[in-house]
């Protein structure tokens, strides 16, 4: 691949952080001047990654450093087809979740405080997607982990303060062992940089020390059993557009993070060798089957899509394993997919507490026909969930299948088959009794009345709703084919 010079990454980054402090400045002043900002930078950034797309698709690497803490050790930026695809992915979804919020927040306290830590958040994903090494990675990691608190505890409850707090102490585990990891990989190879790999060669007690730390520091971020513990109560409390970042997006940066880990720090032939992946992928079964097992048990609705997350998650930490094109083409493809399937399901949950004030699923009787747009769109992310044809939830798990059997690892299949069908189990109920249950005012007092939200926060459910669909049957296939590429460029060593 050609490597070229470009400023456009730290402008990614840069606009939404000095944004952050400019919306600071005015949000007193004027709350109509501070909402357009905040949408402006979202939709800035959306367009300057889009703006990255001739260059990643003529086969070009972005690469720039700024400036050398230490020998072999600078902070710098880099732009590839794996970084590419998780910045489009999260920048477009930050853009509607951001639209989605103007009306959503309007009925909460504290928006002085939500929108500039909305937009400091956007800023280090993409300071993580966009790191050129992972010194850099590091720091906008941590940076996220740290501001991102801040929008779980945001409701002030004792439950939010409760789940903040485990967040927090399980975030600076995570921060100390991807220290450690890195500083391991730097006296192994001499380098954290992105651009000369595998960094570590050869298998050693501390190199396996290395992976572990990793393991633990992106894992937990991922969600993996059994540093999940943060997730299902985290994501409930937050103010549901934060719970569709934090699941759709935030967690990818672990998953990011972790194809970072196996290509660029010890590279398919060494883990190959060594089985090290195994570990891997025991704990992603364990996540795949405990994540979705769990679901099942839960009445609260946001409380069921946060265990959700963790089964989820386990497909793409268990398609990273696999080490093979199908499987990794479906990995970074069901990427794009639950980022598209969790933030419509967040999004259309938090409409209906909005709207109803009802959050247990027991409750959810008739809603489908009071809220019938925000249903479907709940409907059809939870059908792509499921795996069913031809949404995109089904051409990732297809594709992580076909990756699972050219291994010869037939059991692979199994898991995402039992995982399917208690994705039904746990999501068809409520599709069927939001549609066909009955309510109290309907058995008296005639048909509920329709009760959609307003446009703002509509518009993003239906959009994020319909990508589910037109990714799984459209001929023109972005994300797919990203996804394609990205498999092919990691098979070859990230370079």
């Amino acid at each position: 691949m050609d490597k070229v010079t470009d400023f456009l990454p730290v402008w990614i980054v840069a606009l939404p952080l000095v944004m952050t402090f400019v919306i600071l400045a005015v949000e007193r002043r004027s709350e109509k001047l501070r909402n357009v900002l905040v949408v402006a930078a979202a939709a800035v950034t959306f367009l300057s990654v889009a703006a990255l797309y001739p260059h990643v698709i003529g086969g070009e690497i972005i690469r720039l450093q700024l400036f050398s803490l230490l020998p072999n050790l600078v902070v710098s930026f880099r732009v590839d087809v794996l970084s590419f695809s998780l910045s489009l992915l999260a920048s477009f979804v930050w853009l509607l979740v951001t639209v989605y919020s103007l009306e959503y927040m309007r009925h909460e306290h504290g928006c002085n405080r939500y929108y500039p830590i909305l937009i400091a958040t956007l800023a280090s994903c993409m300071g993580v997607f966009l790191a050129g090494d992972f010194l850099t990675l590091f720091v906008f990691f941590e940076l996220m982990s740290l501001i991102s608190y801040i929008l779980v505890v945001h409701e002030e409850t004792l439950e939010a303060l409760r789940a903040g707090y485990k967040y927090l102490i399980l975030t600076i585990i995570g921060g100390l062992a991807l220290f450690f990891g890195i500083i391991i990989t730097f006296e192994l190879g001499g380098s954290v940089s992105l651009e000369s790999t595998p960094l570590i060669r050869e298998p050693s007690p501390l190199a396996l020390l290395a992976f572990l730390a990793y393991l633990i520091g992106f894992g937990m971020k991922a969600g993996m059993f059994p540093l999940h513990i943060w997730l299902p109560d985290a994501h409930p409390v937050a103010p549901s557009p934060a719970s569709a970042l934090l699941s759709g997006i935030m967690l990818k940066t672990g998953a990011y993070g972790l194809l970072r880990v196996i290509f660029h720090v010890f590279g398919s032939k060494l883990l190959l060798e060594t089985g090290w992946t195994m570990l891997l992928s025991i704990l992603a079964i364990i996540s795949i089957l405990l994540g979705s097992a769990v679901a099942l048990t839960q009445e609260d609705l946001k409380r069921r899509l946060a265990y959700s997350s963790i089964g989820q998650m386990g497909y793409i930490l268990l398609g990273m394993t696999v080490l093979n094109e199908r499987a990794l083409l479906g990995d970074v493809f069901h990427i794009f997919s639950h980022a598209f399937m969790k933030s419509t399901l967040f999004l259309a949950a938090g409409a209906i507490i909005l709207q109803t004030g009802k959050r247990k699923i027991k409750e959810l009787a008739g809603v489908g026909r009071q809220m019938p747009a925000t249903m479907l769109a709940f409907s059809l992310a939870a059908i792509s969930m499921m795996g069913i044809p031809p949404l995109s939830g089904f051409l990732s798990k297809w594709a992580l299948s076909l990756g699972a059997l050219d291994a010869g690892k037939t059991y692979y299949v199994v898991v995402l088959l039992v995982s399917s069908l208690l994705n039904g189990l746990y999501y068809l109920p409520i599709i069927i009794s939001a549609f066909f249950g009955k309510t109290e005012g309907e058995e008296g007092h005639g048909p509920a009345r329709f009760n959609e939200v307003p446009p703002k926060m509509l518009v993003p459910v239906v959009l994020l709703a319909l990508t589910t669909f037109l990714f799984g049957v459209l001929p023109w296939n972005v994300p797919f084919d990203l996804s394609q590429m990205t498999a092919e460029f990691l098979l070859r060593g990230g370079f």
